[in-house]
Formats: C-alpha cells, sequence, structure tokens
C-alpha cells in the first residue's frame, strides 16, 4: 500500500526527477537552479542552458553544467582545446581570438576546434567583422561573439555571420540583454549571471537564453575541504 501511495503521487508530480548519486562522487560543482528557468539554446539536437565558465580541467570534469566556455587570456592553443574538450562531459565552447590572435591564425584555431569536436567558437569583443565572414566560409559550427557595450553593431555582427551573442557587460549585462532582445526576438544570447541569484533572474528575465557561471576556484573549494579536516581530527 505504502509503495503504490508513492508511485501515485510520482507519477502525479511531474517534474520529479530521481538522483543517482555515489560516495565518491557526491561533491560536485552545481550551477545555481535559477538558470534552469531559461529557456536554454538548442545546438546540435542538445539543449544548454548553463554554460560552466573555466579552463580548469577538474572543475570542467566535476560539474554538472550543460557546456563549458573555454576562455581564456592568452593567445589560444589546440593543445588546450584538446585537452578541454577530452576531458569535458558536456559540449564545448572554444576561445579562438579575434583580439591581439587574428587573421587566417584565427581562422586556422577554429577549424582545428571544429574538428576536435568543439560545438561552438567564440570571437572578442575587437574582432572585425571581416574576419567573422571568412570565419563562416570556413567552419560548421556556431560562431559567438563577445558584447561588452552598447556601442556594437548588432545588426553588422549577424551580417557578418554570429550566430550567438555572449553578452559580458558587468553590472550593465542585463541592460544590454535587454536591449539586443527588444531589437532581435529571436537572436540567442549566452550573458554573464553576474554575482548573485537575483541577477541571474534579472538577466533572464532580460531575455537571456542561457547563463554562464563561474564557478569557485580549486583553491577556494580546497580550503573549505581542509578547514573541514581540521575540524574532524
Amino acid at each position: 500500500m505504502l509503495g503504490d501511495f508513492i508511485l501515485e503521487n510520482i507519477v502525479k508530480d511531474k517534474k520529479y526527477v530521481p538522483v543517482i548519486e555515489s560516495r565518491l562522487r557526491k561533491r560536485i560543482v552545481e550551477v545555481p537552479k535559477e538558470i534552469y528557468d531559461a529557456s536554454g539554446i538548442n545546438i546540435f539536437g542538445k539543449r544548454i542552458k548553463s554554460l560552466i565558465f573555466s579552463t580548469d580541467v577538474a572543475i570542467i570534469k566535476n560539474c554538472n553544467a550543460d557546456g563549458v566556455i573555454a576562455v581564456y587570456p592568452f593567445t589560444p592553443q589546440l593543445s588546450i582545446t584538446h585537452a578541454i574538450i577530452e576531458v569535458s562531459p558536456s559540449p564545448v565552447f572554444v576561445g579562438v581570438g579575434g583580439g591581439l590572435t587574428t587573421g587566417q591564425r584565427s581562422i586556422d584555431i577554429a577549424l582545428h576546434a571544429e574538428l576536435h569536436g568543439a560545438f561552438g567558437v567564440v570571437l572578442n569583443a575587437p574582432t572585425p567583422n571581416e574576419l567573422i565572414v571568412e570565419m563562416k566560409k570556413k567552419i560548421d559550427i556556431p560562431i559567438v561573439i563577445t558584447i561588452v557595450s552598447e556601442k556594437e553593431c548588432i545588426e553588422e555582427r549577424i551580417k557578418a555571420g554570429v550566430s550567438i551573442f555572449n553578452v559580458s557587460g558587468g553590472p550593465k549585462t542585463a541592460e544590454l540583454v535587454q536591449n539586443i532582445r527588444t531589437r532581435f526576438p529571436h537572436i540567442p544570447i549566452i550573458a554573464t549571471g553576474g554575482p548573485s541569484v537575483e541577477s541571474i533572474r534579472n538577466t533572464i528575465k532580460a531575455g537571456a537564453n542561457a547563463i554562464t557561471y563561474t564557478p569557485p576556484s580549486t583553491a577556494k573549494m580546497f580550503s573549505n575541504i581542509m578547514h573541514n579536516y581540521r575540524e574532524t581530527l
């Protein structure tokens, strides 16, 4: 009778999600649950709502994000791209330059990223539209452009071949998202979630389809673990 009662209530609750975890894999980096209020972006049959902003392969391997956005402040290197894609259990969007690293070099990096299995390439804000046009001719995965200011000419970016906008405007992120969404109702938008649950909600409400989340560093997580160890000794 008790089993029938539990089963009946599970069937009624369509949002019930069974959870399976193990003793060794219980500690993972979880993205804020508020992110799942976003609509998501369907890319090659996979719906992506959350992206973890990291190049730390240990964090990437042990998180529940739908995807990875691997952009870093150095010239893109194929060895890094390959390592992240090899480790990641979810789709990876790879930084391919556009600022200091540009021209044919960026195009070559983008093509190699696609051949290694990247789901998309991410270009920096200074990227010239001419580079986007040429890159679009060479690759078959989405080109993501980073938007940092309201001064960006969004229409020209779309005409050049951009598929997705990655909005990173600091405290003005939600405002930038809303401006783009008002003018272009159907363009896919990824945006930084900001430092709080409230900022994530505001960014989604403004029109972001997916949210990037910056996880705590491994040093910070280790600090908490070590504190617990000391308390138990």
